[in-house]
């Protein structure tokens, strides 16, 4: 099995070696039909506290780290 992929905006850097990314999805109204905006934020881990509020991340899924972190930061988009 693949780990699941988003890519996402650093929202907060504040803990140390974690950043918050928040991962926007376009879906379909299932009455109305118009697409909305959904948001996500996921806890993801960041060895060397390389990444800044503004960075676009991809991010995977990986063993849990802490109570919130079960995902890891791959690369700066």
């Amino acid at each position: 099995m693949t780990a699941r992929e988003f890519v996402g905006e650093v929202v907060s850097d504040k803990p140390n070696k974690t950043v918050v990314v928040q991962v926007e999805r376009r879906v379909a109204h299932p009455k109305y039909k118009k697409f909305i905006r959904r948001r996500s934020k996921f806890h993801a881990h960041d060895e060397k506290n390389e990444y800044k509020v503004g960075d676009r991340v991809r991010i995977r899924e990986c063993r849990p780290l802490s109570k919130l972190k079960t995902w890891e930061v791959v690369e700066r988009v």
